[in-house]
């Protein structure tokens, strides 16, 4: 039988006194990545026995909102391109990458 390669990635929370996260860091052994930090996550997991999704948002308290305003347009312009990828539905594609553009004009986020 053939044996598979497994990779693990690593999401480290510190929390404050009041369980609000204050820093994030994540590890990803097979991309030589060792306690990143970042100021914000999204993690979605497909529950295919529930038919729902499983998900994690967090940010630190000092993630500025500047910053997670273009989190969120560059998360819907991945997830755009992540969507055209896993249905080649091109049709629909060009309407959510129309959203992303909508979103940056009215987010003053695109020069």
């Amino acid at each position: 039988m053939a044996e598979f390669k497994k990779s693990e990635i690593n999401i480290e929370v510190v929390l404050d006194e009041n369980k609000v996260p204050e820093e994030l860091y994540w590890s990803a052994d097979d991309g030589a990545i060792y306690k990143e930090e970042a100021k914000a996550m999204m993690l979605s997991m497909w529950d295919s026995k529930q038919q729902e999704t499983l998900r994690i948002d967090l940010w630190t308290k000092d993630m500025p909102i500047d910053e997670m305003k273009k989190f969120f347009h560059q998360t819907l312009v991945a997830m755009s391109d992540t969507f055209n990828r896993a249905t080649q539905d091109e049709k629909m594609t060009a309407t959510m990458k129309d959203f992303c553009d909508y979103f940056a004009e009215k987010l003053e986020l695109k020069q």
